[in-house]
């Protein structure tokens, strides 16, 4: 296990700059997932790791020793690649040890070391099958396993689920959860799931144009994010953006929303996160962030309400999910969506009485996207 600083890391194509100046550190034994579209450098970040890519300026130390310079065989790290990459010629046994025989490790060093990881993946069974007669996951356990043998100081996962069907990926993932809890290993991981990024990761690092937007742990991405891409991205559905205006109430503040039917729809800010800086925006343009799960349905046969703020709206799309059931409804000039329990019985029209928790809201800049409360 060995702790990872990425210290000012620029990468250039030419003229294109695909990693700008880019800065994380995570502690040993920890899981830190890169997440983020297509083309934002996550992969490429995870190549100068791993030294796959030279990097046109900035530092990579492992373990407090600078590896910049160093050739991939030199970091002492191994990675999973999508493709799996197994020898099609080999069998599993084969291919799991080729690393470590290529390092000159004693035969019976290298065959321990087989049994040892073929035992923790389950794949035992399969060490004498060659990569053909395997499923898809089977192969990612053997790609798994190859790495696992050499006991580097740091893993690196490069989107290794994005080839297994859903229910498969699920499995993975867990399997993966696993293997983490019991190793304490080192890992860093690129995905563009950010499911799997809420599901497996100690830190998250959301990326964008080559810049880290938002390092933290997946409540921290989730709940206090720090502008409305990483609101938008993480999250399945994800957040709901509405425009409001910030209006004075009773020495607080509360969001005017603007409705296609005129109706006046406010909502209280609360109290206790209203700020000198936020009275300042009175009267002007703000987007309102909710989650689904923010929204709750009105139940007659509750005793207790849940809290929150009454409202009303129209549903316009019903999309049952089996554990909730996910409602569009009309608010202000967008459409938002709404989770609610698996008991809520509404059709498409109806009139539904909701709450809607403002405690957990947050607020961005309508020009800048940034988060101001």
């Amino acid at each position: 296990m060995a702790a990872l600083e990425i210290d000012q890391v620029r990468k250039e194509f030419g003229r294109e700059r695909v990693l700008k100046d880019v800065s994380l550190s995570i502690e040993s034994g920890q899981f830190l997932i890169l997440v983020g579209p297509s083309g934002c450098g996550k992969s490429t970040l995870m190549n100068a790791i791993a030294g796959l890519e030279p990097v046109t300026s900035g530092y990579i130390r492992i373990d407090g020793e600078d590896v910049t310079g160093r050739t991939p065989a030199e970091r002492d790290i191994a990675m999973v690649f999508q493709s799996y990459a197994l020898y099609p010629s080999m069998t599993v046994r084969q291919n799991i040890s080729f690393g470590l025989e290529m390092r000159k490790v004693p035969k019976a060093e290298r065959f321990e070391a087989v049994e040892r990881v073929a035992d923790l993946l389950q794949i035992s069974h399969l060490l004498e099958r060659k990569p053909a007669q395997l499923s898809g996951g089977q192969r990612q356990r053997v790609a798994m396993g190859r790495a696992l043998a050499r006991e580097p100081k740091v893993y690196l996962f490069d989107e290794p689920l994005s080839n297994l069907d859903a229910k498969l990926r699920v499995d993975m993932r867990t399997e993966i959860k696993k293997l983490h809890q019991r190793l304490g290993t080192t890992i860093v991981y690129v995905t563009h799931d950010q499911v799997e990024a809420m599901t497996l990761a100690d830190k998250i690092a959301v990326m964008r144009d080559g810049h880290i937007l938002q390092l933290g742990s997946p409540d921290e991405v989730y709940n206090d994010p720090v502008d409305m891409f990483v609101a938008g991205f993480m999250g399945s559905p994800s957040m709901n953006f509405i425009r409001a205006t910030l209006e004075q109430q009773d020495g607080g503040v509360q969001l005017r929303i603007e409705t296609p039917s005129e109706e006046r729809l406010t909502l209280p800010w609360p109290a206790a996160r209203t700020t000198e800086a936020l009275a300042e925006r009175i009267g002007k343009t703000v987007i309102l962030g909710l989650r689904p799960e923010h929204f709750s349905e009105e139940d007659a046969r509750l005793g207790t309400q849940a809290e929150g703020t009454p409202m009303a709206a129209t549903v316009s799309v019903v999309e049952p999910t089996g554990a909730d059931i996910l409602l569009r409804l009309p608010l202000g000039e967008e459409e938002v969506t709404a989770r609610v329990g698996p008991k809520c019985r509404v059709a498409p029209g109806d009139r539904l009485a909701l709450r809607v928790d403002m405690s957990r809201a947050v607020m961005f800049d309508a020009d800048s996207e940034q988060r101001i409360a």
